[in-house]
């Protein structure tokens, strides 16, 4: 088991914000998945000091260490100091943590389709918390664009560790192609 940055990354989160990048609102730029990473965070090697981690049995008391010191590792991810404050549309899916009759006021933005559902869920620099003014129409994993201002605020939540969060004043609309 390997991790690196293009576990980070998905090809899917960079095509969605590629197609988008002059569609942000007004003193809103838009930014990918990867510009919350910062540039000298590694987790890979951390995990290579966990010793060989290639040949540990699927169900073992060792792979269960090894996804329980992984966990640490990216619930700990660190995130940009400089994007506090950060007016920034980014492409993702909903996680909702909040729901009533298909309405969600609190979510998670991630950046790849399943993240904290059917998978151990992303970095803690990977998630994004969001708090809506008020509630929304949307439904677990819809591709949203979601628009306002970060924070560096961590939160732990069932369904993962954010390292960011929007909240207040957020835009959420649909993602469509153009």
């Amino acid at each position: 088991m390997i991790i690196n940055r293009r576990f980070l990354l998905t090809a899917v989160a960079a095509a969605l914000a590629a197609r988008h990048a002059g569609a942000a609102p007004a003193g809103h730029r838009t930014i990918t998945w990867e510009e919350l990473v910062p540039k000298d965070w590694d987790p890979s090697k951390e995990m290579q000091a966990l010793g060989n981690t290639g040949a540990v049995a699927e169900g073992s008391a060792r792979e269960q260490e090894l996804m329980r010191k992984m966990r640490e590792i990216f619930d700990k991810a660190p995130t940009r100091a400089e994007l506090r404050g950060a007016r920034v549309r980014l492409p993702g899916y909903v996680v909702p943590l909040e729901s009533l009759a298909g309405s969600v006021r609190e979510f998670l933005l991630v950046p790849y389709f399943g993240a904290c559902i059917h998978t151990p869920p992303p970095p803690a620099n990977q998630i994004v918390h969001v708090r809506l003014a008020a509630a929304r129409a949307m439904r677990t994993m819809d591709a949203v664009w979601a628009s306002g201002t970060l924070s560096t605020q961590r939160s732990d939540t069932p369904m993962g560790s954010s390292g960011y969060t929007m909240q207040g004043a957020v835009e959420i609309e649909p993602y469509r192609r153009p």
